[in-house]
């Protein structure tokens, strides 16, 4: 078309983009896929996670200041000790208590039986790796890690398990290898309920991506009859 005041058969000179202040290495949105960085994946089978470790800074915090503090008096007993100053009362009845005491004595196998405990219990928190409620999930990125909480697990498959027809009620228990679903049936047969319940939990726990997906359990009942 012509716009009024040109002459008949003309054009207008259509507006151009120039590039020079582009940055030149930034591509084309035509540009090609292999001129993008691809995004870093893992092979595949490599999609194992391991469990996520707990800091245990409380357990950590709460040792270091015990033996801070008995490392400090002693050093400070020491150096008393050292300046011509007489030994700390806790200290010469500790050494009073040894020499007196025998290996066999009641009060030395109470006291040798705590450490031991005490002892046994670090040494499970520092080989354990903890977090018990947090599901790794398949790794299929290498820079991403992510975790799935048991309850928000388990608030998944009920909800899926309420959709089946048939269902008044379920209740979930969800583990880190299994997980226990009980079901209320108000009607329809339990073993069409069942069956409805297992492909649907089996495809419910495929989606939630977990490394290790639980085994399931399911159970299905009449609700108890009132009077």
């Amino acid at each position: 078309m012509t716009e009024p005041g040109e002459p008949n058969g003309s054009t207008r000179r259509m507006p151009t983009v120039d590039r020079s202040d582009e940055d030149p290495s930034t591509p084309a949105p035509d540009a090609a896929a292999d001129a993008r960085e691809p995004v870093p994946t893992l092979e595949k089978g490599d999609g194992r996670a391991g469990r996520f470790w707990s800091a245990r800074r409380v357990p950590a915090a709460l040792l270091a200041l015990v033996v801070l503090g008995a490392a400090g008096l002693l050093l400070y007993d020491i150096a008393a000790v050292r300046a011509d100053h007489p030994a700390m009362q806790w200290r010469r009845s500790l050494a009073d208590g040894l020499a007196e005491h025998r290996l066999d004595d009641v009060p030395v196998l109470i006291g040798a039986g705590v450490a031991a405990a005490i002892g046994l219990w670090l040494l499970l928190l520092a080989l354990t790796p903890g977090l018990r409620d947090l599901l790794p999930m398949r790794r299929d990125r290498a820079d991403v890690r992510a975790g799935l909480d048991r309850t928000a697990a388990a608030l998944v498959l009920r909800d899926r398990a309420v959709e089946v027809s048939g269902v008044q009620s379920v209740r979930v228990r969800m583990g880190r290898r299994k997980a226990k679903v009980r079901a209320l049936s108000h009607f329809r047969e339990l073993d069409d309920v069942r069956t409805d319940l297992d492909a649907v939990l089996e495809k419910a726990v495929a989606e939630l991506g977990l490394a290790k997906p639980p085994a399931l359990s399911v159970q299905v009942h009449r609700p108890a009859k009132k009077g």
